[in-house]
């Protein structure tokens, strides 16, 4: 019996920005089948799947159930790296540190609003409230009545997947879908997708990494030099890319001042409150980090990680109204935040959403010696040298003059990652520093960051959801629940179950021995 496709793509090309991105991709998917597309950073697996969606422009021909991209488009949904969306006032531009300014909560609709007038959007009948049921397995339901500008990254991403889910979709393509969710969050994510391929939803999923859903038959492996290849899974091996033996990252870097790797208090925080109304983000939080210690953060989506670093880097306007200090001086008393700001190494998800992405790769990463948007002083010769070091470490030289916009969402990261390193800070914060890297760029990633904080005096904050990209070297894990802290010793790769909260790191080690 023959079994109708429900996806045909015959000679797909693509190009953008004058570079071809896709050449003369074919392959046939049929019912009761699902996809898996991976491969290299921009070798255009986001291409492909918008292009399925009917987003963008190709040559060739796409069928969807040999009705070429029809029926309703409604029923093809395609959830995107990034959750965008508008305020009160109509805008969609917005700027990072915006989400811990309480002032501009008011200019923004809450989660249920958005959710109710998704649901209205498409005419989607929910009588039996599935919305609810899905905050509540994403753990969003106490957050129903938040606006959205002070969700989390993980919590944007749940409500993103959420508001896709309600669609009912024939086919559903996801991009990059595991990107910023907690452990917890992946799981449920998993057995939902799982339950829809099994009862009719066509599963289309994006992804550099090794997590997807047991459901997947077939794996389309693109590479940058336009070879691809259709498998089953069965067929499938997944690939150690990374053939390139590393440099010597400290060969090509200016080292850190050796008076500013010796101040012995990087980090004091005291008694620190964060709410917003009557939600606190972080409850009575006191940590001290010594120079050259090597810290992990974890914690559930929206457990304060990303505020409590806001509180550091200077973000936060509510730093200035607590016992936060900062390189031994006090926030707030005569020292300004690019005093502070200009020997921190910082990349966040926030900071790559709202990045400026119209300037070129060579001027954003320029950019991170006067943390901002763009360069607009005349640079040192040190500093045009440490730039040309850091592309050659980073291999960016063939795109130095491109627009950071006109790269994968994977290599803006990539470019982000040598913009946070560019100075050679004495202090490192990277918070989720590898998402929507694939996994050659990882591993060289965490070889460079190890490299670093085994052979300088660096202060590492390091934030993730995901065991393997934590880099060796890590001393103590700050674990966030419901914004209370819980600190442990990190040993042998784990992390301490224990539910004490010493005050000191020395009488953590004096637990220990």
């Amino acid at each position: 019996m023959n079994v109708a496709p429900a996806i045909q793509v015959k000679h797909l090309q693509i190009k953008q920005y004058g570079k071809t991105i896709l050449q003369d991709v074919s392959f046939t998917l049929n019912s009761g089948e699902h996809l898996l597309i991976t491969g290299a950073a921009s070798a255009g697996k986001t291409t492909l799947g918008k292009a399925i969606a009917g987003k963008i422009f190709y040559k060739g021909n796409i069928d969807i159930n040999n009705s070429n991209h029809t029926p309703d488009q409604a029923q093809i949904v395609m959830i995107e790296d990034t959750h965008r969306w508008k305020n009160l006032t109509n805008q969609s531009q917005f700027y990072y540190q915006q989400r811990f300014n309480s002032c501009d909560a008011t200019d923004s609709i809450t989660v249920e609003a958005d959710l109710l007038q998704h649901l209205q959007q498409f005419g989607i009948s929910d009588t039996e409230a599935l919305y609810l049921n899905y905050c509540q397995q994403f753990n969003l339901l106490h957050r129903l009545q938040t606006p959205l500008i002070q969700l989390s990254n993980g919590e944007q991403k749940k409500l993103q997947i959420i508001k896709a889910l309600l669609q009912q979709p024939q086919l559903l393509i996801a991009d990059n879908i595991m990107t910023g969710l907690d452990v917890a969050a992946k799981e449920t994510l998993l057995q939902i997708l799982q339950h829809l391929g099994r009862n009719g939803t066509t599963l289309i999923f994006i992804t550099s990494g090794t997590l997807w859903p047991d459901v997947i038959t077939h794996v389309l492996t693109l590479e940058l030099n336009g070879i691809y290849a259709f498998l089953k899974k069965s067929e499938y091996q997944i690939k150690n890319t990374y053939t390139t033996p590393l440099p010597r990252f400290m060969n090509v870097t200016k080292p850190i001042e050796k008076q500013t790797a010796l101040a012995h208090s990087m980090i004091e925080i005291k008694n620190t409150t964060i709410q917003y109304g009557s939600k606190k983000i972080l409850d009575n939080i006191n940590w001290q980090v010594h120079s050259g210690e090597k810290w992990l953060i974890q914690g559930h989506n929206g457990a304060g990680k990303s505020t409590l670093l806001s509180l550091i880097t200077g973000d936060n306007p509510q730093a200035y109204a607590n016992q936060i200090k900062i390189f031994g001086k006090q926030r707030g008393k005569g020292e300004s935040i690019w005093d502070i700001k200009k020997r921190i190494g910082y990349i966040s998800p926030e900071l790559h959403k709202y990045f400026d992405t119209d300037i070129s790769v060579e001027k954003t990463i320029a950019s991170g010696f006067f943390d901002t948007m763009g360069v607009y002083k005349k640079l040192t010769d040190d500093q045009q040298i440490a730039i040309s070091a850091i592309m050659q470490q980073f291999h960016l030289n063939e795109y130095s003059q491109q627009k950071l916009g006109a790269l994968s969402l994977g290599l803006q990261r990539w470019v982000l990652l040598a913009r946070a390193l560019v100075k050679s800070p004495p202090l490192l914060i990277l918070d989720e520093p590898c998402q929507g890297l694939d996994e050659a760029h990882i591993q060289y990633f965490l070889s460079t960051i190890q490299q670093i904080v085994a052979t300088n005096h660096t202060t590492l904050i390091y934030v993730t959801h995901v065991e393997n990209e934590i880099p060796e070297g890590i001393d103590f894990v700050l674990q966030l629940q419901q914004g209370k802290q819980f600190i442990h010793q990190h040993i042998a790769g784990k992390v301490s179950t224990s539910t004490k909260q010493p005050e000191t790191i020395e009488s953590i080690i004096c637990e220990n021995n």
